[in-house]
Formats: structure tokens, sequence, C-alpha cells
């Protein structure tokens, strides 16, 4: 699971801001939010234009440099903080594999090419490497994959570089940190094909529905998001299978759908052909959704069990004891990350309505 992730640099980030999975409070309800004594489950609260949407795609950068997953173009475009006086973003996570921790923290500059990378691996010193200087030291990399050709050139990652070509056990935690990266997915409900993660393509979004019981499952998912329509597969004149709801006069799933309906299908589609998230943002994921829609959105999420999961909201009917806890209530407020635990001074209870304390300035920070 990731421990830690800390940007500074990058977009309206000029300071740095982190999120510490760490940081899990004594409550004793809804510990379901929790796993192995990491926060799980966060929802971030914060004004128009507080960055909630840059911290996503802070978060994914490492996507774009250490696989071949999916970026949607544009997403990254202005990529340096205008105000700093660096040439470059840092980036650091802290990946946590029992017993084994990783460490892993790189700089990338306007162009979004490497110009540092560090790994430490148990304390240990793994590698550092200055690509602008092309020097670095590179001593526990070559302890620990003694055959790996390091005349090293370009600005490509050498720490993928080094898992990719190297012959470690399966369980080795460079394998395992490589593989939770390849399942980070991060997408918006707000447009259906904006993704990052896990996927190198979705042209399947609009035909996935066809195979197997999909259809049937996609209809039982409405029915108890509240939408009571049936669905039915037909085939055009031109013989193309189109969704539609059955009724009397079939109607054309994503032309008459509303915009809350089609944000579902869209939900449905990532969390049903990508079954082992790592770790899913959901961006705004509930801009269509009636508050106790979002609930229930909240609750499913709540199931994945080995998914760590981020959530954008404007929503403040989800601020409930009822459904998270405060250590996994966040807000973005003028470059800095809170949760509302630590926002106040007030000790906070299971019988406290948080809803009310925000929406009274509480955890103003």
């Amino acid at each position: 699971m990731l421990k830690l992730f800390e940007v500074s640099g990058f977009k309206n980030f000029l300071s740095p801001i982190r999120i510490d999975f760490s940081d899990v409070k004594n409550y004793q309800f809804n510990e379901n939010c929790i796993c192995n004594n990491l926060l799980q489950k966060l929802i971030v609260y914060g004004k128009n234009a507080s960055g909630k949407s840059n911290l996503g795609l802070a978060l994914f950068d490492i996507v774009s440099h250490m696989t071949t997953n999916n970026v949607t173009p544009g997403l990254y475009n202005f990529y340096l903080n205008s105000e700093s006086k660096l040439e470059f973003a840092e980036f650091r996570y802290v990946f946590v594999f029992t017993p084994y921790q990783i460490d892993y923290l790189y700089r990338k500059n306007g162009n979004q090419d490497l110009v540092y990378e560090r790994v430490i691996l148990n304390d240990d010193l793994l590698f550092e490497y200055n690509y602008a200087e092309k020097r670095g030291n590179l001593s526990g990399l070559e302890k620990l994959i003694p055959t790996l050709n390091l005349s090293f050139r370009g600005s490509d990652s050498l720490l993928k570089y080094a898992i990719t070509n190297s012959a470690l056990p399966d369980n080795h935690p460079l394998y395992q940190m490589m593989s939770f990266i390849s399942h980070m997915l991060w997408f918006r409900s707000l447009d259906e094909n904006r993704y990052i993660g896990y996927k190198s393509r979705s042209s399947d979004y609009y035909d996935f529905v066809f195979e197997g019981d999909r259809i049937k499952k996609l209809e039982d998912f409405l029915h108890v998001a509240g939408v009571e329509e049936n669905l039915v597969a037909k085939t055009t004149p031109e013989g193309k299978k189109k969704l539609y709801f059955d009724t009397p006069s079939p109607l054309p799933f994503f032309m008459v759908a509303s915009s809350g309906t089609r944000a579902l299908y869209t939900y449905f589609y990532f969390t049903e052909t990508c079954p082992d998230i790592s770790l899913m943002f959901i961006d705004e994921f509930d801009a269509y959704y009636h508050y106790e829609l979002s609930e229930t959105i909240v609750k499913l999420i709540e199931k994945m069990p080995h998914c760590q999961a981020i959530l954008t909201s404007h929503n403040t009917n989800l601020l409930s004891n009822r459904i998270m806890r405060p250590d996994c209530y966040f807000i973005l407020s003028d470059g800095r990350l809170t949760s509302f635990a630590n926002a106040t001074k007030r000790e906070l209870r299971a019988g406290h309505n948080l809803e009310k304390l925000y929406m009274s300035g509480e955890f103003d920070v």
C-alpha cells in the first residue's frame, strides 16, 4: 500500500503538500476505512480552484514514466508551478510491502522529463541519479542486480529499466511496487473517457457491456442506484450492437440517459473491467449524483478490500461518522491538506455532526 505521498512545484502546489496515510487515529468505528494501520478510503473537500483535481494528477504522475498505461493528453499541461524559482517539480512516494518499505523520490522539469531519481529500500540507498549531470550513486543497484548493464543513457527512468531487466524473485518489493503502480486508476465522472492508469486503452467503453452477463449486472447496479428501467441490447441495421433502455419503444441509452446515469455507467465500466485496482482516485465523483446515491457509491467503494481510494467532493451530506471517520475526511485549503481530525483542537467523537461543524468553519485551516 501507499504510506505517504508528497509533491511540490507542481501546478498550484508551490510548497510541499502531503498525504500521510499512516496518520491513523484511535477511532473505534468505520474501521473498514483502515487497512494494515493505513488510511484506505479518503474524501477530500475544498473550495473551487483549491487544487483537488491537481492533487489527483500529482499522485498519478508516476504512471507516465513507470508504465505504458494511458494518460489522457492535455491533463498535464502547465506542469510546473508558475511562482516556483526551481525548474522542476518534486514527487515522493513511500510504499509499504511488509516487511519492506520503498521510498521513491524523483524530479521532473517543465517538459516532464526526469532530472533526478532516488530510491531507498528499507533505509538503505538503492541508487540516486542526476540525469542533467549524468552521474550518481548506483552501488546499491549494482549489488542487488550485478548482471544489470548500467551504461545508462537518456532520460528514461533508471528504476523502470532496472525492474524490467532484472531477474529478482517474484515477490521482490520492487516488483510489488511496479505492480501497484500498474494497477493505479484515476478517472472523472464528469467525462467518461478521461482517465489515467491501469489500461493502455478504453476502446471497449461502449461494447464491454455485451460480454457475458454484464447487461444484467449493469441493470442490477442501476436499480440499486434508483434507475428503474431495464436494459436490452439491440443490433442496428449496420450490424452493430447498441445498448437501449427496454421501454415499449426502446430508447438508446447514451442519447437519453441523464448525466448521473452516464456517470454511473462510467463507474461500472472501470470497476468491472479493472478488478484489482491498487489505488483509485475519482475526481468530483458525485458531481451528478443525488446525495443518497453518493452515499451508496461510497459504501460500495468501502467494500473494495484491497484498494486504496481517494474521492473529491463538494457534497457535505457525506460528512458523517456514520459513513466514514474524521481521519479519513480531508480539507484542501491554501496549499495545505489536513484531515478533519487534525484541523481542530476539539476531540471528535462518533456523535459529533461533522457536516454542521464543517459548515460553521470548525475545520478552517
